[in-house]
């Protein structure tokens, strides 16, 4: 998406100069218009009142999606984190060498996936951690199968591999929600329509020859509204961020010393 590659001051910047602009263009043209007010002014006031409807149905729309996208990525981080949190503590259940070794692993996992919540979808920085991540996944079901391997009747191992299976799932599904934005083709539609509606809107206030600042004030309101839809699209950074409270939290509690000791069998 392109809108997703500029900063948030950036994408602020470009929203409100198309929407003020579109907004003054339609001012001008009025002005210069307001000879011709009597054949105008009803065609242009059913005309900008119906684009109005359609634009706050786009608007409504998008800020839906963004929200459920938003509350979904929130809902995958606390997912993730019970994941992990219920994968070290079987870890603990474990003979060693299995057990010090996949309490370790489970803990720098657990740093890994904070580290790729703190960086931009799609960038570098995130494309490594993700390299890292599927790296101590290979790790983490080696040693598992190892386990297993050595006590194929033990019920400790085989709920340890399930577990850490559904661990892999729900770090996957966090991940890719981090990426899931609105289409494109959505946003550019919300913003080609309010420029058009606020323009035909400023034309037909400057006809009649009143209202003129409401206008400037509507056009920053929906300036806003598209930039917090898009905001909501920016997990890892702009003013609305998906908090990942819940990963720390897990790796606090990592810090700790083992709930359970170890046992005094192999595995």
């Amino acid at each position: 998406m392109l809108f997703f590659q500029l900063s948030s001051f950036e994408l602020g910047a470009f929203l409100f100069a198309v929407l003020l602009g579109a907004t003054g263009l339609g001012a001008i043209f009025g002005r210069r218009a307001r000879h011709l007010s009597e054949g105008l002014k009803e065609p242009f006031g059913v005309l900008q009142a119906a684009l109005l409807g359609v634009v706050g149905l786009l608007l409504a729309f998008g800020l839906s999606l963004a929200v459920s996208r938003y509350e979904d990525r929130r809902a995958n981080v606390v997912t993730a984190a019970n994941a992990i949190g219920t994968t070290y503590l079987r870890a603990q259940t474990l003979g060693e060498p299995t057990r010090s070794t996949s309490l370790a692993l489970l803990t720098a996992y657990t740093h890994n996936a904070i580290s790729i919540s703190e960086h931009v979808p799609g960038s570098g920085q995130a494309r490594d951690a993700a390299r890292r991540e599927a790296q101590i996944e290979r790790r983490l079901w080696a040693q598992a199968a190892g386990a297993l391997d050595r006590a194929p009747l033990a019920s400790a191992p085989k709920l340890y591999v399930e577990t850490l299976n559904d661990m892999f799932d729900a770090e996957t599904a966090r991940v890719i929600a981090l990426s899931n934005r609105v289409p494109t083709a959505v946003f550019v539609l919300e913003l080609a329509g309010a420029a058009i509606a606020l323009a035909l809107l400023a034309a037909y206030m400057a006809i009649a020859g009143r209202g003129e600042l409401a206008i400037v004030l509507a056009a920053v309101l929906v300036a806003f509204l598209l930039l917090v839809t898009a905001d909501l699209d920016r997990p890892t950074r702009g003013l609305i961020r998906v908090p990942d409270t819940a990963l720390t939290e897990q790796l606090a509690a990592m810090s700790e010393p083992p709930a359970a000791p170890a046992p005094t069998r192999g595995g």
